[in-house]
């Protein structure tokens, strides 16, 4: 079998869609006569947990750890909710006090390219002797955080090897960067990073077509999309709601507030008296203060049950019991390439996908291809409310099913035979 190093942050008991990708590849990767090896922190600060998740590590696969220093505890002096924002890089730029502030322009402006950055030297000591221990000749970095890439970039100058680099998020567009009050010369040092990154390693992984075109103004080295995916749980038996639910899974923070879709629904409670009798909207995740505000503004308060943070498992009952299940994304132009995790669960779920995202949005045309649902940009309402009164008509008459094409080329075995070969 090849040895594979796989250099990651986020892992089990990490929650959230971040582990999943290279848990689910780790897992897989024997089949196709890939041998991976793991370095994980010993000490992580993460934002979620799901003890869950440990179950799934594979039992024989060898995972090194080594204790990481991360400048959180300096950030004590703010709430845990703030802290917890910041640190998983969930920025509101609304009512933000002047601590907070300055700690944001700390993180930004000191810790480039973010608070893991403290990581990179120890690592590279101490994985050039499992390098040699192990006879490994092939290392992949996995972002964010994107300080992992630099241990990768240290270790190619110091090993004769191949780098793959595997970008699960873009890293100087991403859309949380001019929120972090970066000076003209931390913007340089990105770019400059990004830069020696993205033309230093062997290969690259992207997660969307609009990242591989953005990084292919950058660099000529290979890039090759490997999206995220799904996979089929033990358990696959769900009784669908006997209400007419619409549920989003995951967090839905900030900026991802589909004001239309508030406001048609609210109409249809207004005018409907059956469908005011019938909606529920689920909130499997954590639910933004301003989202729920708007939701109540349109009189929407008496429908909304908001169940926070489940482990895995949980949330997938979750989404094969919902009729409708709701997928929502910034309405701006560097989250055009943004594909949610959640997107290929939800697939799987095979139930109607309702899309709110910016015009132009990758997952638009995913959606269209596969025959999953709809997509609405921010601006949509009448096609939006025929849609889903459409798709009320189907649930009262206990017809509304959704018939899903094309989707085995997402399943997360697939999705490794495809990394396999790319190694």
């Amino acid at each position: 079998m090849k040895k594979v190093l796989v250099i990651t942050y986020y892992w089990p008991p990490a929650g959230g869609p971040g582990v999943q990708r290279w848990l689910k590849f780790v897992k897989y990767l024997p089949d196709f006569d890939v041998a991976p090896i793991v370095y994980i922190p010993e000490n992580p600060h993460y934002p979620l947990i799901d003890d869950s998740l440990m179950d799934e590590i594979p039992k024989d696969i060898k995972c090194y750890k080594q204790p990481i220093f991360e400048p959180y505890g300096l950030s004590s002096l703010l709430s845990g909710k703030k802290t917890k924002r910041i640190s998983s890089g969930v920025i509101t730029p609304k009512n933000q006090s002047v601590l907070e502030r300055l700690m944001l322009w700390v993180r930004g402006n000191l810790f480039i390219p973010d608070a893991r950055k403290f990581w990179v030297r120890p690592s590279v000591r101490f994985l050039g002797r499992v390098l040699k221990e192990h006879d490994i000749g092939t290392i992949i970095t996995t972002g964010p955080p994107h300080s992992l890439h630099l241990i990768g970039l240290k270790l190619k100058e110091q090993h004769h090897l191949q780098w793959i680099a595997d970008f699960r998020d873009p890293w100087t567009s991403i859309g949380y960067h001019k929120k972090l009050k970066l000076s003209s010369n931390a913007q340089k040092k990105h770019k400059d990073l990004e830069y020696r990154v993205l033309n230093s390693a062997d290969k690259i992984v992207v997660t969307s077509k609009t990242t591989k075109q953005e990084f292919e103004q950058i660099t000529t080295k290979p890039i090759k999309v490997i999206t995220n995916g799904y996979a089929l749980p033990e358990s696959t038996s769900a009784e669908l709601d006997k209400k007419f639910t619409i549920s989003h899974i995951g967090s839905m923070l900030a900026d991802r507030n589909p004001i239309n879709l508030w406001k048609v629904l609210g109409e249809l409670v207004r005018d409907n008296p059956d469908f005011k009798s019938s909606l529920e909207l689920n909130f499997v995740g954590v639910l933004g203060e301003n989202i729920l505000n708007s939701i109540q503004e349109y009189g929407l308060e008496k429908h909304v049950n908001v169940i926070g943070y489940l482990p895995h498992d949980q949330a997938v009952e979750y989404q094969l019991k919902s009729q409708i299940l709701l997928l929502v994304e910034i309405d701006s132009e560097e989250t055009l390439g943004i594909i949610p995790g959640k997107y290929f669960e939800y697939l799987w779920a095979n139930r109607p996908i309702l899309g709110i995202g910016p015009s132009g949005w990758e997952v638009a045309e995913m959606i269209t291809e596969t025959k999953s649902g709809k997509v609405f940009d921010y601006t949509a309402n009448s096609e939006l409310k025929n849609v889903i009164l459409n798709w009320f008509e189907s649930y009262e008459d206990q017809s509304l099913t959704i018939s899903s094409q094309h989707i085995e080329k997402y399943s997360r075995k697939e999705l490794t035979r495809q990394l396999a070969e790319y190694i």
